[in-house]
C-alpha cells in the first residue's frame, strides 16, 4: 500500500488562525507552518489560484517543513481558464487602466504567467516537497474535443511536473463516461482528482477515488453544504464531517492507496478548524488496523 498523506486545503485561512487550533507563539507566518507540519504531512496551497506564488515563499516553505512534507499547489486561475481580476496579476502585467482584459488572455501574457508560475514552484520541486500542481478546471469545461485540446496543452506546458486535474463539470465522471475520462488522464500522465461533496445538486460530482497514475492519487473533501456553487465561501464549504461520514470513505481510500505510490487526502471544508480536525480524524481512521473479512 502506498503512503497516505492527509491534510487540509489551507494553513493560513483567517478563520483557522482565529479558531484556536494554533497555540500561542505559533501564529506568525513561520510559526503557523511549523505547527501545521508537526501535526499533518501535506497541505494544499490554495492561494496559488488567487495570485501567482512567489519563489521566495517557496524557499521559506522548504526551510520550515520537514523532509517528506508535501505541498500541493493550486494552479493560478488564468492557467485554468477562470476569469482573473487584473489586480491578481503582477503589476507589470496588468492591462492599461487596471481593468480586466476582455476575452481570452493573449499568448504572450499566458507564456509569461506560465513561466513565472513554474519559477515560483521550482524550489518545492527541487527539494522534493512538491506533491502536485492541481489544475481545477471550471464548470464550463465539458467533455469534448475542445476540452481534450485544452488538457493536452496543459500537459505539454507542465511536462515534468506532477500534474493533477480536477473537473467541476459532472459530465466527466458520469458512469457512461468515467472509464474514458480515466483513460484520457492516464494517457496525459495526469492524476485524476476525486471528490467528496453534497449529492443531488445539479453540479454534484460522484464520490470517486480514481487512480490514473502509479505515483500519486488525490481526493479532495469539499464538505456537503447544500449551498455548493452559490453564496459566500463559508456557505459553500461549511460542513463538519462526522465519524460515520469519514469512516465510510476508508475502504475506498485504502483501495486507491493500494494502486498508487502516494495518496493525498485533502479537506477543503475550510471553516474555522473543521478541515484540520477532519484531517486528523481521517488520519487516525486510516491508521487503524484493517478488519479482517
Amino acid at each position: 500500500m502506498g503512503d497516505v498523506l492527509v491534510g487540509a486545503c489551507s494553513w493560513t485561512d483567517r478563520q483557522l488562525v482565529a479558531s484556536g487550533w494554533y497555540p500561542r507563539g505559533h501564529k506568525d507566518a513561520e510559526g503557523r507552518l511549523r505547527h501545521y507540519a508537526s501535526r499533518l504531512p501535506v497541505v494544499e496551497v490554495d492561494s496559488g489560484y488567487y495570485a501567482l506564488p512567489s519563489r521566495r515563499n517557496s524557499e521559506l516553505w522548504v526551510e520550515r517543513t520537514p523532509e517528506g512534507f508535501r505541498f500541493d499547489v493550486k494552479a493560478f486561475s488564468l492557467l485554468t481558464g477562470h476569469p482573473t481580476r487584473a489586480e491578481a496579476l503582477p503589476a507589470d502585467l496588468r492591462p492599461p487602466g487596471g481593468s480586466p482584459a476582455r476575452g481570452p488572455a493573449s499568448p504572450a501574457l499566458l507564456d509569461e504567467v506560465w513561466g513565472r508560475f513554474a519559477a515560483a514552484v521550482e524550489p518545492l520541486r527541487t527539494a522534493g516537497r512538491l506533491g502536485t500542481v492541481l489544475f481545477q478546471f471550471p464548470p464550463w469545461l465539458a467533455p469534448g474535443p475542445q476540452a481534450e485540446e485544452t488538457l493536452q496543452a496543459c500537459a505539454t506546458r507542465t511536462a515534468g511536473w506532477p500534474l493533477a486535474v480536477e473537473f467541476r463539470h459532472p459530465g466527466w465522471w458520469q458512469a457512461e463516461r468515467a472509464d474514458t475520462t480515466r483513460a484520457l488522464l492516464a494517457a496525459l500522465g495526469a492524476t485524476a482528482v476525486g471528490t467528496d461533496m453534497a449529492q443531488g445538486l445539479t453540479a454534484s460530482l460522484p464520490p470517486l477515488a480514481p487512480v490514473t497514475r502509479p505515483d500519486l492519487a488525490v481526493v479532495r473533501f469539499h464538505g456537503r453544504s447544500r449551498s455548493w456553487g452559490r453564496g459566500s465561501k463559508e456557505d459553500r464549504f461549511r460542513h463538519h464531517y462526522d465519524t460515520a461520514e469519514l469512516a465510510a470513505w476508508v475502504p475506498r481510500l485504502r483501495r486507491a492507496a493500494r494502486q498508487t505510490g502516494e495518496l493525498h487526502v485533502l479537506f477543503n471544508n475550510c471553516c474555522a478548524d473543521a478541515a484540520v480536525r477532519a484531517a486528523e480524524e481521517m488520519r487516525a481512521l486510516l491508521a487503524a488496523p484493517e478488519r479482517s473479512r
